[in-house]
């Protein structure tokens, strides 16, 4: 996750997307307002949200807590934070990771 915040503080949203996501059809995005699913929506929906860096600001995350589910999954329960000049924005998000290809992805993510 700190490897994603760097992405997104460099304004780089496709590094944001490709560091930390599972890149399937099957990614669930679930937001204030629907579920999103599949990596390209997920990042075409980012992208308009946040159109260029200004609009990104600088994003930090607070992992509150972290649960094992088993040898390939795991739980996550955090909080972001954004500071931007056009007023700061954050919440809080659960995570599901697996392990896929020798790799920690998220595969659903519920940030409100």
């Amino acid at each position: 996750m700190e490897t994603q915040q760097e992405a997104w503080n460099n304004g780089d949203i496709d590094g944001f997307m490709q560091i930390g996501y599972w890149h399937s059809d099957s990614l669930q995005f679930v937001g204030t307002k629907s579920i999103t699913y599949g990596w390209q929506k997920t990042l075409d929906n980012y992208k308009k949200a946040y159109p260029n860096k200004l609009a990104m600001g600088v994003l930090n995350f607070s992992v509150l807590q972290i649960q094992q589910l088993s040898e390939n999954a795991c739980f996550v329960i955090g909080a972001w934070h954004l500071s931007r000049v056009s007023g700061n924005v954050g919440g809080h998000f659960t995570l599901l990771f697996k392990k896929i290809n020798n790799h920690w992805l998220i595969v659903v993510d519920h940030s409100s």
